[in-house]
């Protein structure tokens, strides 16, 4: 009774719940955008990547490979705490939405370099015989082809970015997580902590389950 008493107290948790909410709405509204910011500014970096000219080619590539290796949480940091000392000072959702998008563009990037590069080479021959311009045959040929490959793992990765939503309770981002901090503390009990962690269960378990169904179905096309 003592651990259900600590942990699962139901008066506690019926008592944050509202404040828990408020967290949560912030939360998508951060996971969002910077998924939809993230997966444009990856698109966008994977063409560069693929088609630019060598010397820019090469930037892309370093950026790839720089924002793949570095942590989301000390990249955050950098952005709050050491711009301000070069005069640029941004808010805490500001900063952890372009922490957050900058990492998601950089493994974008590499998906979608993978699904292009996984389109027979003969769909880009008939595109430039038909005379098609390369976005034209880009938007129409390409990557109407390549997303089907490149889906399930754009999804994996937007369920990541939710998850990582959580670190901007380091920079006093009223996210989920520091909604539930501050209710933990204010109640002095963990209940509010073990409601955050059933509302990101709740919120992203039908998304892992439509990242499993996308792969099973991408399996079995292949398999034909």
């Amino acid at each position: 009774m003592e651990l259900i008493e600590t942990f699962f107290n139901w008066d506690i948790l019926i008592r944050s719940f509202p404040i828990l909410m408020r967290g949560l709405g912030n939360t998508i509204m951060l996971g969002v955008a910077s998924i939809l910011l993230g997966t444009f500014c990856g698109l966008l970096l994977c063409l560069v990547r693929l088609y630019a000219p060598r010397p820019i080619q090469l930037l892309a590539i370093g950026y790839i490979d720089i924002f793949r290796a570095l942590p989301i949480l000390v990249l955050l940091i950098l952005i709050y705490y050491a711009l301000p000392f070069i005069g640029i000072r941004l808010n805490s959702f500001v900063s952890a939405l372009w922490a957050l998008s900058m990492v998601l563009a950089a493994f974008t990037a590499e998906v979608c370099r993978a699904g292009i590069q996984n389109v027979p080479a003969g769909q880009f021959e008939a595109a430039a015989t038909l005379g098609m311009p390369f976005w034209m045959s880009m938007r129409k040929i390409i990557l109407p082809q390549a997303i089907k490959v490149i889906i399930p793992p754009l999804t994996s990765n937007s369920i990541a970015v939710f998850k990582d939503t959580a670190l901007a309770s380091v920079v006093a981002m009223p996210d989920l997580l520091k909604q539930a901090q501050d209710t933990q503390a204010l109640m002095a009990n963990p209940t509010p902590l073990i409601g955050a962690a059933i509302i990101y269960l709740v919120l992203l378990w039908p998304l892992v389950r439509i990242v499993g169904y996308l792969e099973g179905r991408n399996q079995r096309l292949y398999a034909r």
